[in-house]
């Protein structure tokens, strides 16, 4: 009998990639190197706390941008990545206005600003 595969990706794959997307596009629009340790830290942090979730929890983050965002947050700043180039990004910060980030990223943003 073959294995099934489950047609319904996993939660925190799911998350997992989105994050990483969010945190590529963070960088790169900021137009510098993403810290790739602490990247890869974030996102087992990250995985970490959501698989430590009851899965009813998980599939609310999964369905709420904001509960996700936070999750985000959170992960930024236990990994490190808020501590990384920290006088750079603190100073454009500073002028929002001019940075090409959608406002979601102003959660990233504000652990710089602090």
């Amino acid at each position: 009998m073959p294995n099934a595969v489950s047609t319904h990706p996993d939660p925190i794959e799911s998350l997992k990639g989105e994050f990483r997307r969010h945190l590529e596009i963070f960088y790169s629009r900021l137009q510098l190197a993403p810290p790739y340790e602490s990247v890869e830290k974030a996102i087992r942090t990250l995985t970490t706390a959501v698989h430590a979730l009851p899965r009813e929890q998980q599939m609310q983050i999964m369905s709420d941008s904001s509960a996700r965002w936070e999750q985000f947050r959170v992960a930024f700043e236990i990994s490190g990545l808020a501590k990384k180039h920290r006088g750079i990004i603190s100073g454009l910060a500073r002028n929002r206005s001019a940075l090409d980030l959608p406002a979601e990223y102003d959660h990233f943003l504000n652990c710089f600003t602090r």
